[in-house]
């Protein structure tokens, strides 16, 4: 076996424990009885059955399964969407409520065909999660809406209490890898959201094993910071069929640990690296984490008062 193809062989480290108990099936069984979709299933996540099996947190998807853009990377369905579900975000309110659920990621497929980027179901999503579960904290994980500043509004009034938002991949490879994403657009969402709600936890997530450097991971981590972004995730890129782009590297459990060092020192409030680590890997973590954060900041600026 040549060199390329040893590389390319999965490695142990990304052996998938599988879990099918009952919460597994019983969020499954619910998600399917209220037509709704979940970006665990959709995106082949392999963390899916540790998040339903054992910490009973799942990600959302509203505004449809059928995505605008086709991102190279992303296992999605893509084309035209048709579907607008003006109930859908009561459906999800409902099914937070059933699961009990401390900390909820709703995230969406791109719908590039809505003028608003489909920010008034995201809000409406969060407002009604609030009135049937106020102690359940929610994140939000939208595409950039076309990068229109008042699509942004319209999300961020309805205080989120994390706003994520994925670069996915360092500067060189983006146009190579996101479909109509611009990676200095997405910054400008970042630093946007942090400027309309200071208060708020902002998030990004990086894709590894495409390609890039270390030196532009760095870049990355650098460029995340100067635009105020407090949570990061790295994660391995796994291509999803064969249609997608391959892997080029699979990192090692160090070089992540290494990463996470790296980000922690350069300010990030908190950082999830690891293999199988994806944007709402530990949510739930995340956000304590980020509350605990702010408390400590504001009894500090009491005291400095």
């Amino acid at each position: 076996m040549d060199e390329q193809n040893e590389v390319k062989r999965k490695p142990d480290w990304l052996k998938i424990k599988l879990n099918t108990n009952q919460n597994y099936t019983g969020i499954k069984k619910m998600m399917r009885e209220k037509s709704l979709h979940t970006v665990c299933e959709e995106a082949r996540c392999p963390n899916i059955h540790e998040c339903w099996a054992e910490r009973r947190t799942a990600t959302f998807m509203i505004l449809g399964d059928t995505c605008t853009r086709a991102c190279r990377f992303c296992a999605v369905k893509t084309g035209m969407p048709t579907e607008l579900d003006w109930q859908e975000p009561e459906k999800v309110a409902d099914s937070v409520s059933l699961m009990n659920l401390k900390h909820v990621v709703v995230t969406a497929v791109a719908r590039d065909d809505l003028k608003d980027g489909g920010a008034a179901i995201f809000a409406e999503t969060i407002k009604a999660i609030r009135r049937k579960s106020p102690f359940t904290t929610v994140e939000v994980l939208p595409s950039d809406m076309g990068g229109i500043f008042e699509n942004l509004q319209i999300l961020m009034n309805a205080k989120p209490d994390i706003l994520n938002h994925n670069i996915e991949t360092v500067e060189r490879l983006s146009p190579k890898v996101r479909a109509r994403a611009k990676y200095d657009r997405s910054l400008e969402f970042l630093r946007r959201a942090k400027e309309l709600q200071p208060q708020i936890p902002t998030k990004s997530s990086l894709m590894v094993g495409l390609g890039e450097t270390k030196e532009e991971i760095l870049a990355v981590m650098d460029d995340l910071r100067a635009n105020h972004v407090d949570i990061m995730t790295i994660g391995q890129y796994l291509q999803p069929t064969k249609k997608h782009l391959s892997v080029e590297k699979y990192y090692h459990p160090h070089e992540f640990q290494e990463l996470k060092k790296i980000a922690l020192a350069k300010g990030f409030s908190h950082c999830e690296a690891g293999p199988l680590v994806r944007s709402s890997y530990h949510a739930d973590e995340q956000a304590q984490s980020s509350k605990k954060e702010h408390l400590k900041n504001d009894d500090q600026e009491m005291k400095n008062a």
